[in-house]
């Protein structure tokens, strides 16, 4: 006898038909109830009865609250070359105002604007000035108050914080390449390089493997970092030597000192110039680039771009400003004891006039091309009693070192930073 499989509703058991019955009835009532329910809630919304609950929410802050409030403060960014006066009748208010403004003694911060500087106008809805709100320093903002033609200020002190900080650094390519690494700023850098510009002459000498530490500070305020406040101690040590920067305040003044308290300030800085290339140094018998003839170059050439900068190397009395010949636009300074430096070939001078005094540092000028010159560049001579010596090798006069209780203050003034300096060490030599 054939064999007949059975058909699948042939093998649904007992139990299988009930729980289909029941999923059927469920089905039926859900199509019941829901339209129902959903016209009933129509229903409600048509009447307007509806049951609302007021549920406490934390008050809102900053901008989303001034927002909220209507707050009619405007907050301007002055832009290079803007004036207070521009910003004023940029906002519409009459320059009646800002003169009355600007007699107030905490308003004279708005009379020497920098770019990027922020002024706050409060503006009622007529356009009228209501306040005023500015920042006179780091430390402390001023509010102004404008009501019936007067003038009410107030003076909110803002705490700095100086944060000390800990940087340290190898060179592989250059200083400022090193200094970013280690994550400090270009101020900071070019403050340390300053600092050691008269033992280490940054565009010659440095070579890959030198290394640094430094402990600078960061000026902090609300919670934001403002900018770098200076460098507090450094150690360089270049081709194998070491050398120590140590900050010191002497009769209200900031000088860095080396480990024996001598001033590392020498009497003539070695370089008059930042960053350039030495393009041509002392040499006795130099074919001339532009005359062809051999001829004594009785300086150092430093190229660099037009414009660039050109400083004092030393304290001295302005003895030459004008043409000199093939050395162009000409700077003599004579400093005293048979010390005198030349700087030619600028573009154009500096503010000071033969006879006046200048500082060290102090820009007497600006790199040029002018006389014989095949670029731009700065050509620097150095004399003592009238003959001319190389300006890379002569040895500078030494400044006198801190002696007795000025030595001992020194010491105990700078023992923090010495520490830091000696942990910064460690710290590199355990993660090398």
């Amino acid at each position: 006898m054939p064999h007949h499989e059975a058909s699948p509703l042939a093998r649904w058991s007992r139990e299988h038909w009930v729980l289909a019955g029941l999923c059927a009835s469920l089905g039926v009532l859900v199509i019941t109830i829901v339209p129902g329910f959903a016209n009933a809630m129509r229903g409600q919304d048509a009447r307007g009865d509806r049951t609302t609950l007021s549920l406490p929410l934390p008050p809102l802050a900053g901008k989303a609250a001034a927002a909220m409030a209507g707050s009619a403060w405007q907050v301007v960014q002055v832009q290079s070359g803007q004036t207070l006066g521009a910003v004023f009748e940029q906002m519409g208010v009459p320059a009646s105002v800002m003169h009355q403004v600007l007699e107030l003694p905490s308003a004279k911060t708005l009379s020497r604007l920098r770019a990027g500087a922020e002024i706050a106008f409060d503006l009622g809805q007529a356009g009228e000035l209501r306040g005023l709100r500015f920042e006179r320093d780091e430390a402390s903002r001023v509010e102004l108050q404008l009501a019936d033609g007067k003038v009410k200020e107030k003076i909110i002190e803002r705490p700095l914080e100086r944060r000390v900080m800990v940087a340290s650094g190898e060179i592989t390519s250059s200083l400022y390449a090193a200094g970013a690494k280690a994550g400090l700023s270009n101020a900071a850098i070019n403050q340390m390089a300053n600092a050691f510009s008269y033992d280490i002459d940054f565009t010659q000498d440095l070579r890959d493997g030198d290394h640094f530490q430094v402990v600078y500070e960061e000026l902090w305020r609300d919670g934001e970092r403002l900018r770098s406040g200076g460098v507090v101690a450094a150690s360089f040590v270049n081709r194998g030597k070491e050398y120590t920067a140590l900050r010191y305040t002497q009769n209200g003044k900031d000088e860095y000192f080396d480990l024996a308290g001598r001033p590392l300030k020498k009497s003539f800085m070695r370089m008059p110039i930042e960053f350039a290339r030495i393009s041509s140094r002392f040499n006795p018998k130099r074919k001339h680039p532009v005359l062809g003839t051999v001829r004594a170059h009785k300086g150092v050439d430093y190229a660099a771009g037009t414009g660039t900068p050109i400083m004092a190397a030393g304290e001295a009395r302005v003895s030459f400003v004008g043409w000199q010949n093939g050395y162009g636009r000409t700077v003599v300074l004579d400093h005293g004891r048979g010390y005198t430096t030349l700087y030619g070939h600028m573009s154009r001078f500096g503010s000071y006039k033969t006879g006046q005094r200048v500082a060290q540092g102090a820009v007497i000028g600006f790199v040029g091309m002018t006389g014989l010159a095949s670029g731009p560049h700065l050509h620097y001579e150095f004399r003592v009693n009238g003959v001319h010596r190389d300006p890379l090798t002569v040895t500078m006069p030494k400044p006198e070192p801190l002696t007795g209780t000025a030595l001992a203050l020194f010491r105990a003034a700078t023992a923090p930073a010495m520490a830091q300096l000696k942990r910064a060490e460690g710290v590199r030599l355990a993660a090398r």
